[in-house]
């Protein structure tokens, strides 16, 4: 096992010694403690400010019990003027350790016909990947899902591309099988 960092070199077996190494740094193990504590405290800000500032009309987000504040769910409610409109859309919002730096996975629980999400939930929404940023907030998150479910993007990765092809070739198949979806599942 390598004593100091330098003697680390770039193989596999020392790459694990070398995070083995950080790990076993109490300076390391300190700061981890400190953005998990920080983590929480910025998970509790952020439900203050919905408390102050709710969510739009038909949205909730909450942690699923107080003590955990790394698994949220969330509810939107489908806008009106979409094949969504009254649907109860239940997603997650798993945090990392390391909130606010890396984002959240946020995954639909209700099944759902999008371009933008797959058969599993996943969702495809650049805030949550490239363009993450450690200023972006829950609220801001939700609101931008509500975004996306106003206004599909069919040409940015689809994760459905049946719901993508549909979407630019045949606008009414897809709104139809989007709404026959939303009256299945999102009740």
């Amino acid at each position: 096992m390598p004593k100091l960092p330098n003697e680390i070199s770039n193989t596999s077996s020392s790459t694990a010694a070398a995070y083995y190494y950080l790990l076993s740094s109490p300076h390391i193990r300190q700061a981890v403690c400190w953005l998990s504590a920080m983590s929480k405290r910025r998970l509790r800000q952020e439900l203050n400010d919905m408390v102050k500032n709710p969510l739009p009309e038909g949205c909730t987000a909450r942690p699923l019990n107080q003590t955990n504040m790394t698994s949220w769910t969330v509810t939107i409610r489908g806008r009106a003027g979409t094949p969504y409109e009254g649907g109860n859309f239940k997603l997650n919002m798993a945090f990392p350790r390391d909130y606010p730096f890396k984002a959240p996975q946020v995954t639909f629980t209700t099944r759902i016909f999008h371009p933008n999400i797959d058969v599993r939930g996943k969702v495809c929404l650049d805030i949550l990947q490239t363009y993450w940023a450690p200023t972006l907030t829950i609220e801001k998150i939700v609101i931008s899902i509500i975004v996306l479910l106003n206004d599909p993007n069919p040409d940015n990765a689809p994760l459905n591309a049946e719901a993508a092809n549909l979407y630019r070739t045949d606008r009414a198949t897809f709104n139809r099988r989007a709404r026959d979806m939303t009256h299945s599942y999102a009740r």
